[in-house]
């Protein structure tokens, strides 16, 4: 059982460090889909990616 324990913890350690690495995304980015228009709009900060993949970077300042 504690081996079990040490398995899950490490993996999601290993998942924590993944996600930091392949993202900029921060909390305060809030992606909003804007279909019509085929872009996304940043709703905290306004900046505007297009193209319909969700956006992985945070654009805030640029």
């Amino acid at each position: 059982m504690p081996i079990l324990l040490l398995l899950l913890l490490t993996g999601v350690f290993g998942y924590f460090i993944y996600r930091r690495k392949t993202t900029t995304l921060t909390r305060e980015c809030r992606w909003r889909q804007e279909r019509s228009q085929q872009r996304w709009r940043c709703s905290n900060c306004g900046a505007v990616q297009p193209g319909t993949a969700e956006p992985r970077d945070c654009l805030r300042g640029q």
